[in-house]
């Protein structure tokens, strides 16, 4: 006997799930998004590339995005030995350690910002002690970048090594497979779909970043000065067109690269499966 017959489900039928899902997705998600197309096409198509490509706007770019890439690189290297810290290994406050991890998604992004500037400046507790300036440059960015992406890329690959089956790590190393190719050849392929979707989490989060890093960038036009800012601005001085367009751009930017990233986690899945099916 069924536990649940078709008469009594938990949730109502398709029909009506599925048109309460596309109102949603249409209301939260679509209808803002064309509202910054709509927005744009007042202005016209020349003087959107002139505002898209001034010289500030186009060293704002290089900085966001340089800057989020490279924070996603880390914290993916680092998410991903987080991870398997927390999961391979038992050791004293190891719970406190797992609930770090999402302190900042607790934390308001304002709060993060002043704290990282106050620990890195030249007068703070971490900055007095090295000899080259971290805040107010593009490697505190890159610092406050990582702060916020982390939790990503620890929480998509910790369930996936939890789930992993160690008895193919034992017939690895029974077949006279060492540690490096055991993790290189076996694990990693297993963690690798995972990883990317971390990485694009945290470049897609750390892209869009306001509040952590307008405080440790000092702002500094054409070196440190990120495109949300200039999105801040120019909604501060009541120019709506020329905030949208630079959202566009950055809109139209991060669906391309996160489409290539869902590209390659497709096919590290794809490949893991016919691995794993040999």
């Amino acid at each position: 006997m069924k536990l649940f017959s078709k008469k009594n489900r938990v949730l109502p039928g398709f029909g009506l799930t599925f048109g309460f899902s596309i109102f949603y997705i249409s209301f939260f998600i679509l209808l803002p998004i064309s509202m910054l197309f709509l927005n744009t096409l007042d202005i016209g198509w020349s003087k959107f590339i002139d505002i898209v490509t001034d010289p500030r706007v186009m060293a704002s770019y290089k900085v966001s995005f340089g800057t989020a890439f490279v924070a996603a690189i880390l914290n993916a290297v680092f998410g991903l030995l987080v991870a398997w810290v927390l999961v391979r290994y038992r050791f004293p406050g190891k719970r406190v350690v797992d609930a770090f991890i999402d302190l900042p998604f607790a934390l308001p992004t304002a709060v993060a910002g002043i704290t990282l500037t106050t620990l890195y400046s030249q007068e703070g507790w971490i900055g007095k002690f090295v000899s080259f300036k971290i805040a107010y440059t593009p490697l505190g960015i890159i610092i406050a970048l990582t702060f916020i992406g982390l939790p990503f890329v620890v929480r998509m690959v910790q369930p996936v090594l939890e789930n992993f089956q160690s008895e193919v790590e034992e017939a690895a190393a029974s077949l006279g497979a060492n540690r490096f190719q055991i993790f290189w050849k076996v694990i990693f392929p297993g963690v690798l779909p995972a990883l990317l979707t971390g990485f694009s989490l945290a470049f897609a989060r750390s892209l869009g970043e306001y509040g952590s890093v307008v405080f440790i960038s000092g702002n500094m036009p054409m070196k440190t000065e990120i495109t949300p800012l200039l999105i801040m601005t120019k909604l501060e001085q009541y120019d709506y067109a020329g905030a949208t367009a630079l959202a566009i751009v950055l809109l139209v930017i991060s669906f391309i690269l996160l489409f290539i990233i869902s590209v390659f986690q497709r096919y590290a899945g794809r490949a893991v499966n016919i691995e794993g099916g040999k």
